[in-house]
């Protein structure tokens, strides 16, 4: 090993003072005094990984097996990296298709987000909204101003509801009614995310389900509904 040392101090000095000598002409070897670096530097290192192996008496049968394990799971990250909108997107679709209700997120490669949702049995557009870390089903109801929350799903989303101050008039599917004006922290559809988001919450018993209204929606660059399928643009 102490010979190996010496040696690669010899190459990296010698590298040195070739890259000294040449640097008004740029070039050393016919290369760039940049490639040469980096090719001295590479080599360098190499060289040291080599002998730090060769000196540790391991077989070459197990260094070359575990070389080549590293190598894989390498290549792995930067696959995996290089791919990541793609695996996003899988793993939507199969989240979309294992929990009904669920969006279905898809990023392209500047980052731009579009959810789809389905169309539920009752007709209507609907889907599994986190509002404050809470999942709560909510139905998309574009001729709402606000997004309504039910009194159980504001307590899910951590609203105590006993000491809000129920004063707004609202019209629901069950007539007239009163909410409170609360503001959510967080509320996201699939890979859409919205931040402290005014909203209401009905009246106990007053609203069968939360509505997702225009507030939401109409923060979004925009939105079709195409057959069965209601599509959001980030």
């Amino acid at each position: 090993m102490g010979r190996s040392l010496w040696i690669i101090l010899a190459v990296l000095g010698g590298g040195l003072i070739l890259l000294i000598v040449n640097d008004s002409s740029g070039e050393t070897f016919g290369m760039s005094n940049d490639a040469f670096g980096q090719t001295l530097y590479l080599g360098v290192w190499g060289a040291v990984v080599a002998a730090g192996i060769l000196g540790s008496g391991m077989r070459l049968g197990y260094v070359a097996r575990s070389l080549a394990l590293w190598m894989l799971l390498i290549l792995v990250f930067i696959a995996g990296y290089q791919y990541r909108y793609e695996l996003q997107d899988f793993a939507s679709r199969v989240t979309a298709g294992l929990v009904p209700g669920s969006p279905l997120s898809i990023t392209d490669s500047d980052g731009n987000h579009t959810v789809m949702l389905d169309k539920l049995s009752n007709g209507h557009f609907g889907t599994r909204a986190v509002i404050n870390g809470a999942a709560i089903n909510v139905l998309v109801d574009t001729g709402a101003t606000s997004t309504v929350l039910t009194a159980a799903d504001a307590r899910r989303a951590g609203f105590d509801t006993s000491k809000l101050s129920f004063t707004i008039p609202v019209s629901t599917a069950n007539g007239m009614a009163r909410a409170a004006q609360v503001t959510a922290d967080e509320i996201s559809i699939g890979a859409i995310v919205r931040r402290r988001v005014p909203m209401l919450v009905a009246e106990s018993n007053a609203l069968d389900q939360t509505l997702l209204g225009m507030n939401f929606i109409g923060t979004l660059s925009g939105f079709d509904v195409r057959g069965d399928r209601m599509i959001l643009r980030d």
